[in-house]
């Protein structure tokens, strides 16, 4: 039987924590930075932990842990 392939889009957006859960970054951090509250350009920074229902469909996509 062949390998699964993971999803590229999924391999460079997403990583797995040790105990399984998928770490993600935060949206809009990209332009137009001028016109957004400091505490939201604060709160954006680094990583996030994703939601189960988020999670669930993004291992879908990488079978073999990313």
């Amino acid at each position: 039987m062949p390998k699964m392939k993971t999803k590229s889009a999924v391999k460079k957006r997403f990583k797995l924590t040790a105990t399984g859960k998928v770490k993600a970054g935060h949206a809009y951090k990209r332009h137009c930075l001028g016109c957004k509250s400091q505490k939201m350009k604060r709160n954006a920074r680094g990583t996030a932990v994703l939601q189960k229902g988020d999670a669930n469909l993004v291992k879908h996509f990488m079978p073999y842990g990313g």
